[in-house]
């Protein structure tokens, strides 16, 4: 028998399985929340609830996989943008990232904000990411074009409180998150106010819950 020919090896299935397990549980928790059960995430995946829980003793060991490539994706976009020329504008684009990620992804706000699903693994990433911000905010503080009184940890905050402003409309209007990023870094500059990056809601039509609740 050719080795091309020759079967996957345990160690090969384990890695696709466990892949196609993140790939499967990604989506599913971004879709639906971290309600979904394991048993619909291995459906997904093709593979068996019992294969799940040889990668992940736990559901939560599974979210904060999940949470913790998606923090990491946030920590890499801060710190490419250390060396921006324009450091206002760099922690603008940083805060529309993060926004846009928790606009697509129900399951990261939900993990972020219930202390029950606080994995030691996901809150150490938080830790990370409120370090890298501060260096944004550090740099925009020092050039005088951001208030004084800013922190990296309100950065990360307002990233949450500008989605669920907006969340309510989402269905109907997804882009209008931009709209309330905008009127929050106005607040944050030093200067005078910007125009809006997008028109108020042309009317209150709650496709979903005005405030999610924190249990």
């Amino acid at each position: 028998m050719t080795n091309s020919s020759a079967a996957r090896s345990p160690r090969t299935d384990a890695v696709r399985n466990r892949q196609l397990l993140l790939s499967a549980a990604a989506e599913a928790f971004a879709e639906h929340g971290t309600e979904v059960s394991i048993a619909e995430i291995a459906q997904r995946a093709g593979i068996g609830k019992g294969t799940v829980f040889r990668h992940f003793a736990t559901k939560e060991d599974l979210i904060a996989a999940i949470m913790g490539e998606m923090i990491d994706s946030l920590i890499t976009t801060g710190m490419g943008l250390w060396d921006a020329a324009d450091p206002a504008a760099a922690l603008l684009e940083f805060m529309t990232t993060g926004i846009e990620l928790l606009a697509r992804d129900r399951a990261f706000c939900e993990v972020v904000g219930r202390p029950s699903l606080q994995h030691p693994a996901v809150r150490a990433g938080i830790d990370r990411l409120c370090e890298v911000v501060e260096i944004l905010t550090n740099r925009a503080r020092r050039q005088g074009v951001i208030r004084q009184d800013i922190t990296g940890q309100d950065i990360v905050l307002l990233l949450g409180g500008v989605r669920h402003t907006a969340a309510p409309l989402a269905d109907t209007q997804p882009q209008l998150w931009r709209r309330y990023l905008g009127l929050i870094f106005d607040g944050i500059r030093a200067q005078a106010a910007q125009p809006l990056p997008h028109p108020p809601p042309r009317r209150l039509e709650f496709t979903g819950p005005y405030c999610e609740s924190s249990h």
